[in-house]
């Protein structure tokens, strides 16, 4: 496992049907469109290729925000792009290859899972440039992937790799604002988490600056935190485990669950929703990716500006601007990388004392007098 060091959407109108991978160039992948996102048919500057993590493209979440991203770059760019859904960790490197065999010159590929099988894609193919969404570029000075225990990253990515552009977020601060607002709201000092896999390190990360948030304001508080499955290929996409979990967490006097799970997330929320309890969803503002029956009890979501982020490193391409290496989205950033989704329906419950100790938080993040990580919370990789 390559670890990821901390330096620290909206409704598909099309539904995803069966991908069917075809020699014809036309039907490389799906051209499903996504609302607010553009047109995948915006013209042939370029020929843009998304590849999903396992799970589905309609997650509400993190693939559909990847591809919103890629959409976007495409529209921005008058380029043309399509979409492959991975449907096992064995298909990254293959589904990668289709695109390249056809022609595609740049390839996005969506999750920390699919980082070992990029640097390997970028380093064979350095005409091609790849942009990585939540991979943290570690490579070896000979510009393979950094297998080695404990992981050295000694390798240049800007150097060896200038073809492959990195794109991170850090999580742990979107989700200590988003434990903020569950520390302040509950009402039995119980909140609760539920993550897809423990193996990836964003997820890890959005959870343990959720723990610190939450105890920063409520030092009594209690987090439950629980993990869907070790099996990467069902952790995101099984919402009937999500709702038991959320369900456990709530007998247990939860009444605040955030969730860091894809589809199995979705789960989760619909139980909060159905017991009549707050919800916190992740990546995207997920009151406006999720059904309108979840909007009465989605508080907020922790958000990475993910489309912001993938346009933009597709506009670098087209300008030829791009350069190689680790590109880092944070409170610091310009624009900022991260933070809380709008309250909406909610807003009410944001006292003017709780949206200053949001705006405080968020002011130490930029200055880097905050440290999400520090605390009981562990991001990856801490010991």
């Amino acid at each position: 496992m390559r670890k990821k060091r901390n330096p620290g959407i909206l409704s598909v109108l099309t539904v995803v049907s069966v991908l069917i991978l075809s020699a014809c160039q036309s039907n490389v992948g799906l051209a499903t469109t996504v609302a607010g996102c553009g047109d995948p048919n915006s013209g042939t500057k370029l020929k843009i290729g998304g590849v999903t993590d396992v799970g589905t493209l309609d997650d509400k979440s993190f693939n559909e925000a990847g591809w919103c991203g890629t959409i976007a770059g495409a529209t921005a760019t008058g380029s043309t792009a399509r979409v492959i859904v991975t449907k096992n960790p064995s298909d990254y490197a293959s589904n990668m290859q289709t695109f390249i065999d056809n022609g595609y010159k740049v390839i996005v590929t969506f999750g920390f899972a699919l980082g070992n099988a990029t640097a390997i894609a970028a380093k064979k193919n350095p005409s091609i440039k790849f942009v990585g969404l939540d991979q943290f570029i570690c490579i070896t000075p000979s510009g393979d992937p950094d297998t080695r225990t404990p992981e050295k990253c000694d390798g240049d990515p800007a150097k060896l790799l200038p073809n492959y552009q990195g794109v991170i977020f850090v999580e742990a601060e979107a989700g200590y604002l988003a434990g903020i607002v569950a520390g302040s709201i509950t009402k039995t000092n119980v909140i609760g988490t539920v993550g897809g896999i423990n193996t990836i390190p964003p997820v890890v990360n959005y959870i343990a600056g959720y723990v610190n948030g939450a105890k920063s304001v409520n030092p009594n508080i209690q987090v439950l935190v629980q993990y869907a499955s070790t099996d990467i290929t069902k952790a995101f996409n099984i919402p009937d485990k999500g709702k038991s979990i959320a369900n456990e967490m709530m007998a247990s006097n939860a009444d605040v669950i955030f969730q860091v799970a894809g589809l199995t997330g979705q789960g989760a929320v619909e139980a909060a929703c159905n017991a009549n309890k707050y919800a916190i969803g992740v990546d995207v503002d997920q009151y406006l990716s999720l059904p309108a029956a979840l909007h009465k009890c989605i508080v907020t979501s922790a958000e990475k500006k993910i489309k912001i982020a993938i346009q933009a490193a597709i506009q670098r391409i087209a300008d030829g601007t791009d350069k190689g290496g680790n590109i880092v989205n944070d409170a610091k950033s310009t624009p900022v990388g991260i933070g809380l989704a709008p309250y909406h329906e909610l807003a009410g419950l944001i006292t003017l004392d709780i949206q200053a100790k949001i705006d405080a938080a968020l002011a130490g993040l930029k200055d880097g007098s905050l440290d999400p990580c520090k605390g009981d919370g562990k991001c990856f990789g801490a010991s």
